[in-house]
């Protein structure tokens, strides 16, 4: 990553020991299937960052002075399986270190590390996927840590919610819970999908957007563009609300695939991330102290299945 500081914000706001927000970068694009460039994607992300007003005009906040300490990047690519490690271990170290954990990859296999760490960290937690495609395969191509396998393990693991799906195998069927699966074509009828899906959140939440879930008219430049996605506003209202009813424990944004001929998409993705912050930390001073309350007793403890432990940092 060229860039020194998030946006380019103030050095002093942008180290570690004071930042109360952490941004890992994951330029990996190691399985998708279709347009490569989703590891360019994280560059693209932070340079249109450094072009962004750091004024929330909603929220009348700027969440950059709570501070934001980019990490060094994963940069692990020997094969999906380390990625998905070193990106767990990564994720899980700076929980520990009580911060506001975000992440930009990358495909959508990354996202199988940072679930793997907040579900480690946090009891009962809720994965609110906002996606085009379910992801839910159990192995695809011969890997279980394939973009197509996502969400496969949080389906298991975690009380996980999708929402704008309109793209799946049949086999996915068998894995998913249709009560908990918002999709597109239904959604665009039902007025009250918005609280349903709350409803069912538990009161820790993790947030993975893949940038797909967004209609191609407002963002073209990802990996596998899926006509009748979600517009801005109408998922602003949604992370809105479940920043106000639930604890966001932390979140990643995956599958920017970017576009030379057109900025616009990297441009959507810097501000979607930075209202993510922004609703995260609008009620907060920047003076305030900031507890992300993990349960340090939690860890393996609401998990089925068994992880490599590493909490030698």
């Amino acid at each position: 990553m060229k860039t020194k500081t998030y946006a380019g914000i103030p050095a002093e706001l942008a180290k570690l020991e004071q930042a109360k927000i952490v941004l890992i970068p994951v330029p990996y694009d190691g399985t998708s299937t279709w347009q490569k460039g989703a590891d360019k994607g994280p560059e693209a992300f932070l340079n249109a960052s450094e072009n962004m007003e750091l004024y929330d005009i909603e929220t009348n906040t700027e969440v950059y002075k709570q501070g934001v300490y980019l990490a060094d990047a994963v940069t692990e690519n020997s094969s999906p399986e380390a990625m998905v490690d070193a990106v767990h271990q990564t994720t899980k170290k700076y929980i520990k270190k009580n911060k506001f954990v975000t992440i930009f990859g990358g495909e959508h296999s990354i996202s199988i590390g940072t679930i793997r760490a907040f579900n480690e960290m946090y009891s009962s937690l809720t994965v609110l996927q906002l996606d085009a495609h379910a992801d839910l395969r159990k192995s695809y191509e011969g890997s279980t840590c394939n973009h197509a396998c996502a969400v496969y393990e949080a389906s298991q693991t975690t009380n996980l919610i999708q929402v704008g799906i309109r793209s799946m195998d049949a086999i996915e069927k068998t894995v998913m819970d249709k009560d908990k699966t918002y999709f597109a074509h239904d959604m665009a009828v039902d007025d009250n999908w918005m609280d349903s899906a709350i409803d069912q959140m538990t009161d820790n939440v993790f947030i993975t957007i893949d940038l797909d879930v967004f209609d191609p008219s407002i963002l073209p430049s990802t990996g596998t563009p899926e006509p009748g996605g979600l517009l801005w506003y109408e998922t602003l209202d949604f992370l809105k609300q479940v920043f106000e009813e639930k604890n966001v424990v932390g979140f990643d944004i995956v599958e920017l695939c970017p576009n030379a001929k057109d900025k616009s998409s990297d441009f959507l993705a810097a501000k979607l991330y930075y209202k993510m912050l922004s609703y995260k930390f609008q009620n907060e001073d920047a003076e305030d102290d900031y507890d992300n309350s993990f349960d340090s007793s939690n860890s393996n403890k609401n998990n089925n299945l068994k992880f490599v432990e590493d909490d030698d940092y």
